[in-house]
């Protein structure tokens, strides 16, 4: 899935278009109506079973979790492609 990138550090002020790719440091349950609009997930933190991934899944969208320094090498509006697959997350 490529989109643009959205660095979300609070999820109550947050505005994610549909497309968009979520980029955080980590979620948790007050993340979740993120997820009905976000097209791919990136978290610098979290593990298989942890809020992110098992969200995105139940969401049907792509994410890459453990991205060391995701908020801070990815912008807002930049071009990425999350293949949830091979755990890659590239920046165009």
């Amino acid at each position: 899935m490529t989109g643009p990138a959205r660095v979300v550090r609070d999820p109550g002020t947050a505005h994610i278009e549909p497309g968009d790719v979520l980029v955080a440091a980590t979620t948790d349950p007050g993340w979740t109506p993120l997820f009905l609009t976000a097209a791919a997930l990136v978290t610098e933190t979290g593990a298989v079973m942890a809020h992110g991934p098992t969200v995105a899944r139940e969401y049907g969208i792509p994410a890459v979790i453990c991205v060391p320094e995701a908020t801070r090498t990815i912008s807002t509006g930049q071009l990425v492609t999350v293949d949830g697959g091979a755990g890659t997350v590239t920046v165009h």
